[in-house]
């Protein structure tokens, strides 16, 4: 099968691995394919026989399904961008963390094409489980696909026919997961700088006793390092949603604003470089905690 991705970060090198892995033709476009960053790009691409394009319209052309994996940001325009080249009937799934509103707008430029639209809600996160992570379908087009992605190892069910639901069980979901990470990493930042984390961390285990916030703060800590810019783009798509349903979005911009930070930290090496640190890779949380308090009791200029 000829299958194109539009989106070379985590999720598409993991989807395309699985993919070559099962000899599909894998075509991919990235904005990021640009002299300074196209390096590592063009080393995996070799390592595992995928073609890298040089625009959206070349990496769809002839796909019969088009997987779009990007920021949260980039959803409508990677859809306008591919909707011209799509092939007659050809699938386009968009698995970005979206609001139900960028869905439908999506959706719209995608079928004012030739193409058939799919809404994807990815309800977890992709590494563990890489192609077979929970998958939420929607949109009239969603039972049509649904076969097609069983054979390639996805594993996708149905949420609606109607687009948009997906999406929100999708968006209400990141309330807690993304909110609940945002939450620890100033929590036990905060109880690191008092000398009271011992104590904190034994009151959360006897109140929520099926949690290991030893290992949960330091894999919270970690994502938000790595993926901080792109989970405050999912944020801010959160946010619109709780709006749109008429409600104040106070947990979600907050959630959107420490996510940012962390992001922002990152890109400037606060947590060290990837190549020679392990990036976002410490055994301990404490590690990452007082980077950032070394960080932040440094006077200002």
């Amino acid at each position: 099968m000829k299958i194109a991705l539009i989106g070379y970060g985590e999720v598409g090198r993991i989807l395309a691995e699985d993919l070559r892995s099962a000899d599909h033709a894998v075509s991919v476009y990235d904005v990021k394919l640009t002299p300074e960053t196209r390096a590592p790009l063009v080393a995996h691409a070799r390592a595992f026989g995928v073609n890298l394009a040089r625009s959206h319209a070349e990496a769809v052309r002839g796909a019969e399904l088009t997987v779009s994996a990007v920021t949260a940001s980039q959803t409508v325009a990677v859809a306008l961008a591919c909707a011209g080249a799509l092939a007659p009937r050809s699938f386009f799934l968009d698995l970005n963390s979206a609001s139900p509103g960028a869905k439908i707008t999506a959706a719209g430029l995608v079928e004012s094409g030739e193409g058939r639209y799919v809404e994807g809600a990815v309800m977890t996160s992709v590494p563990p489980y890489r192609l077979k992570v929970p998958l939420f379908l929607g949109g009239s087009h969603a039972a049509s696909l649904l076969p097609t992605l069983g054979k390639l190892g996805f594993a996708a069910k149905i949420a609606s026919e109607t687009l948009g639901v997906a999406s929100a069980t999708k968006m209400c979901r990141s309330v807690m997961i993304k909110g609940l990470e945002a939450m620890v990493i100033e929590s036990f930042t905060a109880a690191r700088h008092y000398g009271v984390e011992p104590e904190v961390i034994a009151s959360l285990r006897e109140t929520l006793p099926g949690v290991d916030w030893e290992k949960q703060a330091t894999y919270f800590f970690q994502r938000a390092i790595e993926h901080g810019r792109r989970r405050s783009e999912e944020m801010r798509e959160v946010a619109v949603t709780v709006r749109d349903a008429g409600l104040e979005a106070w947990s979600a911009d907050a959630t959107a604003e420490r996510h940012a930070w962390m992001g922002d930290q990152a890109e400037h090496g606060l947590f060290g470089e990837r190549e020679r640190d392990g990036f976002a890779r410490s055994p301990d949380w404490r590690t990452e905690a007082d980077r950032i308090l070394d960080h932040v009791r440094k006077p200002r200029a």
